[in-house]
């Protein structure tokens, strides 16, 4: 309380996926991927350099225990990882008149969220690893199938090694600006963009704490700690990097988006305000830098509805025409309809 409000939020969560058996159609008990979390957080607000800024700080831990569950996500089948994280945020928001419809101002937010440099303390020859690996990626080509069985399994154990304790940082950017053109229409300029990295070059980008571009955001499967990006256009996460083979990417670490969206009211009043937009949108994610391209994006295009109502939130639907293919394909993605719930693009 008071005129600098304090906010201490804490969180502890413990979530069971089992495989699936496509012969019996059940659930199969004897694969299973726990993930048991606890995150403790406190924001602020700041005073300098001016009233509009909120700090906020987040310790997380994970762990990820994977028994005989295969469902390609990780390299290793049985095993764990342990995700120990300190996220630092600074947030400005001076957006005025209607945190659903605001007509004027803007909100910034810079975040950063990074674990120990295990990699610097723990022992482990990890450009050790990282040749052996190469070398049975090298030998799979030829390789019988029970001895490619066999190497799965070797470069299983090592990424097991690789991934015990996550090491890893992630820097991530976002903008949004409210321009009133007229009485009550509002332009709505976006800029987004993220970052997954790695300390130690040989131990590389862990699978975990990924992007996924496309579709409307929502976090359709989220274990891995995958972040779902929308944009709108595109099927759910489907906007994937390509390797040098022509597979897609279990996932980004590198994201930019851009959106500009034109926005009209029906109704502002308190208990249902609803209002239209029409959007411009584009944005690609990328394997590492030497592929970052921030002009070479997958464009879409098309409009909206937003309902907000207190006893039910923002809900609305959004249709988006994609103006390219999708990773791997040839033809435009053509229309895609989004809902939407509980959520801004």
């Amino acid at each position: 309380g008071g005129k600098k409000p304090v906010q201490f939020s804490t969180s502890l969560s413990h979530t069971r996926q089992f495989g699936y058996n496509y012969q019996t159609r059940k659930a199969d008990k004897s694969q299973s991927f726990n993930i048991t979390g606890i995150t403790v957080g406190l924001a602020k607000r700041l005073s300098v350099p001016d009233d509009f800024f909120t700090l906020s700080q987040a310790v997380s831990y994970q762990y990820y225990d994977i028994n005989n569950y295969r469902n390609g996500l990780f390299t290793y089948d049985n095993g764990y990882s342990n995700n120990l994280s300190y996220t630092i945020s600074l947030n400005r928001n001076n957006t005025f008149n209607d945190p659903i419809y605001p007509l004027g101002g803007s909100n910034f937010t810079v975040s950063a969220k990074v674990s120990l440099p295990y990699s610097l303390f723990n022992g482990v020859d990890y450009k050790d690893l990282s040749e052996q690996r190469g070398q049975l990626e090298e030998e799979y080509t030829d390789a019988t199938a029970l001895r490619r069985d066999q190497i799965n399994d070797e470069i299983g154990a090592i990424d097991q090694e690789r991934f015990k304790w996550l090491e890893f940082y992630k820097i991530k950017f976002r903008g949004d600006w409210y321009t009133q053109l007229a009485k009550k229409l509002v332009l709505k300029p976006s800029v987004e963009f993220g970052y997954l990295g790695a300390y130690n070059k040989y131990r590389g980008v862990i699978p975990f704490e990924r992007f996924y571009l496309g579709g409307d955001g929502l976090g359709t499967y989220s274990l891995d700690g995958r972040e779902a990006i929308a944009l709108r256009g595109y099927p759910n996460q489907s906007l994937v990097p390509i390797d040098e083979n022509g597979n897609q990417i279990d996932g980004a670490a590198i994201y930019n988006k851009f959106s500009l969206e034109l926005r009209y009211p029906i109704s502002l009043k308190p208990q249902a305000k609803i209002f239209v937009l029409g959007f411009l949108e584009g944005g690609a994610s990328y394997e590492s830098f030497k592929d970052y391209n921030p002009f070479n994006i997958k464009r879409s295009s098309g409009a909206g509805l937003r309902i907000f109502m207190p006893a039910f939130g923002l809900l609305g639907i959004d249709f988006g025409y994609g103006f390219d293919p999708l990773p791997g394909e040839t033809r435009k993605n053509g229309w895609e309809t989004h809902f939407i719930i509980g959520q801004q693009f």
